[in-house]
């Protein structure tokens, strides 16, 4: 750790720390000098063994405790586009704090740093887990690294992820698989179409059947999950005087967490029957996780009504390892990722009382 490297004071506010920790860029693959700075504050508590990963960052309490939550969140964010260093701004009377990772998720981040620094006796014991690359390919994802190196550290009763949610429980995830629906064809030249086979046209019954498509809305534990079935890319040709003789459509299926991967490809290969269809990426939902005893307290400290996470998000990882999982956090998730990212800093102390008092008491 070098003499310059950026300095988190963690007893500023939830709000001023989200402000400080933004303003170290940490886009995918830049993580270094915020984890370092997450390291160095946190190496003063007493109560936190540390472990620390590349860029990731594990502190746990042990104390005997009966039961183990895991509170986890990313410390990366998209490329920057002129949003930082973050403003404060007044909107309708409301305070907003603008920029990259505001929303998705350092706001969610600050939360779970201060109090991990903070609740050196809480009502259970806590892993909490700062981790990098999740912004980028399920490879180089610092939780999946964390759980293949050091299983023993994600092994918990309830986790809980700090992806925005404004500040109301989202309980699971969705599913996500990806395909390429492919045609094949004849080349010929376009003056005499008539010799050759345009893979390109083949594809018309396939968009027709996604046209038409109506997506479902499954109840999975009482959550209502939409699904969406989706063309996302079209490729083929080969020049503007020929008949292309390959093709493909990608297409995008967001799935309820009732069905498996193997289940919901079953499902689009009905859809697109007759035609080839090949798998280019796919992760697993999760279920809500709000069935037991201790995710039930949960809930009841936050004071809102659950509700489904659409997109996919790091509970699965949890959820495969058998840890019921939710969604938690500061921010608004259609702002992620945008120019105008900005959460209401409102939702960020909302969400440091109720974790607080939910941790301290039980």
């Amino acid at each position: 750790m070098s003499a310059s490297t950026p300095t988190l004071d963690l007893s500023r506010s939830s709000v001023e720390l989200t402000a400080d920790m933004c303003n170290i860029e940490s886009v995918s693959g830049n993580e270094t000098s915020l984890a370092d700075a997450i390291e160095q504050a946190l190496s003063g508590c007493a109560h936190l063994e540390i472990t620390r990963d590349g860029d990731a960052i594990v502190a746990k309490t042990s104390l005997g405790r009966a039961q183990r939550v895991i509170i986890a969140g990313h410390i990366d964010t998209v490329p920057v586009n002129n949003n930082l260093p973050v403003s404060y701004r007044e909107e309708d009377g409301a305070e907003w704090l603008w920029g990259r990772g505001t929303v998705d998720m350092k706001a969610g981040v600050a939360v779970a740093l201060k109090l991990a620094a903070e609740l050196s006796a809480p009502a259970y014991d806590v892993t909490w887990i700062f981790y990098d690359h999740e912004e980028v390919e399920s490879a180089k994802n610092g939780l999946g690294r964390l759980a293949v190196k050091y299983p023993e550290l994600l092994v918990g009763d309830f986790a809980i992820l700090g992806e925005p949610s404004n500040s109301t429980v989202e309980g699971g995830c969705n599913g996500t698989l990806r395909v390429e629906v492919r045609t094949h064809g004849v080349r010929a030249h376009s003056a005499r179409a008539w010799m050759g086979e345009n893979a390109i046209h083949k594809l018309a019954p396939a968009l027709t059947a996604l046209a038409h498509y109506q997506p479902a809305t499954v109840t999975v534990d009482g959550l209502d999950y939409r699904e969406g079935l989706s063309a996302v890319g079209v490729t083929g040709g080969v020049a503007g005087n020929v008949i292309p003789d390959a093709a493909a459509l990608t297409v995008n299926y967001r799935f309820a967490p009732d069905k498996s991967v193997a289940q919901a490809l079953t499902h689009v290969q009905d859809v697109f029957a007759g035609y080839e269809v090949v798998v280019t990426d796919s992760a697993e939902g999760a279920r809500p996780g709000l069935t037991s005893a201790i995710a039930t307290g949960f809930v009841a400290a936050v004071g809102h009504e659950p509700q489904p996470k659409y997109g996919w998000t790091d509970v699965s990882r949890f959820s495969a390892l058998g840890i019921p999982a939710v969604n938690f956090g500061p921010g608004n998730p259609s702002l992620a990722h945008t120019d105008d990212e900005r959460v209401l800093t409102s939702q960020i102390v909302e969400c440091e009382h109720a974790l607080r008092s939910w941790l301290s008491q039980g």
